[in-house]
């Protein structure tokens, strides 16, 4: 397999294009100028040992240097060992609520982190499962398409925040829509949706959705988190809480019927989220009992670098770039491939 190891190296190819137009930009200039001074036949017969050719030959030669030059930088490599591993676990999608109500307080350190610290939990104790994030709110969007690379699931998962999402709400049929086809073409393995969410839904339809996703073979499980008593959205930087038209403290309140409906229409089952560890392992045993399938992954590693075949091709056309005189020979000014004809010499005489 063969790749780049610093691609963005490779943008700077787009100077070829530019310095081959300003080169032909010159040659032209230098044309007109050359015009005013007679006809160009009898200018390069008053100049025998310039040639037309060598310099854009040299010219050439340089910009492909150069070209080979850049993709030294970018660092190419193959991939010269292939490992085929087999893994036995479950495919999960992730469906993580960040809407404002998720700033709220009443779990610690706030529902919002709570639920990532979760997440990264569960992707600590996975090994041989795949794992997918969606986040939502009014919208819902794949932030990590579903893969086997846990250090990336926790990278996407560190830059999630309810700013992200312009459009706020709770669209959790959406969000269970989307993950129910985020998922692979494999058959006959675990697939769980797991929503992390304060259960505010305010567009509907999420039962159905859930309905939906336990038909195609998948199991939806809800991690409702929060208070049912409510709690008070702080604005960030402020030390303000938001407040409605009225100028009233917006209070949010976990929705915990709405929560065991979806997860029942679901097929799975409702964990509510509070300060301790109760939730993770009840949501690990849960996990546990979705069917498990040995997949077969190909990994190529050992990548060898292969930016010395390219160093070398330039060394050689910087070589014969110096080499080449921009002049004719002296040697070869005598020579010609094509001799004047007799009548061509009495006309002259």
């Amino acid at each position: 397999m063969f790749r780049f190891e610093d691609p963005q190296y490779l943008y700077l190819l787009l100077l070829i294009p530019v310095l081959a137009a300003i080169r032909f930009m010159m040659y032209r200039n230098q044309k007109k100028r050359l015009r005013k001074f007679g006809d160009p036949h009898l200018l390069r017969e008053l100049m025998p040992d310039v040639s037309r050719w060598r310099p854009g030959v040299k010219f050439w030669l340089l910009e492909a240097a150069l070209a080979l030059l850049i993709v030294m930088l970018a660092r190419p490599q193959m991939g010269t060992k292939i490992s085929h591993e087999k893994r036995t676990g479950i495919e999960t999608i992730i469906c993580l609520d960040i809407s404002n109500s998720m700033r709220a307080e009443d779990v610690t350190p706030s529902r919002i982190d709570r639920a990532k610290m979760m997440v990264e939990n569960l992707v600590d104790h996975f090994t041989d499962d795949k794992i997918g994030l969606i986040v939502f709110a009014g919208d819902a969007f794949v932030q990590l398409p579903i893969t086997s690379d846990y250090v990336s699931a926790k990278m996407f998962l560190s830059n999630i925040d309810p700013s992200m999402m312009a459009t706020q709400g709770t669209d959790i049929a959406r969000a269970v829509d989307m993950a129910s086809h985020s998922f692979t073409k494999e058959e006959g393995i675990g697939k769980a949706i797991i929503v992390i969410t304060d259960g505010e839904d305010h567009e509907g339809g999420a039962t159905e959705a859930a309905e939906a996703a336990k038909k195609a073979g998948m199991r939806v499980y809800m991690l409702g988190i929060g208070s049912t008593s409510g709690a008070p959205i702080p604005i960030p930087g402020t030390g303000d809480y938001m407040t409605d038209n009225t100028g009233q403290t917006v209070m949010t309140a976990l929705n915990e019927d709405m929560c065991k409906q979806i997860a029942e229409a679901g097929g799975g089952a409702y964990i509510h989220v509070e300060n301790n560890s109760n939730a993770q392992d009840l949501l690990d045993q849960e996990l546990e009992k979705l069917a498990k399938k040995e997949t077969q992954s190909t990994i190529y590693s050992d990548y060898d670098e292969q930016f010395q075949a390219f160093g070398i091709l330039a060394l050689l056309l910087l070589i014969i770039e110096v080499c080449l005189l921009e002049s004719k020979n002296p040697l070869m000014r005598r020579v010609s491939l094509f001799k004047r004809k007799a009548g061509d010499e009495a006309l002259k005489n």
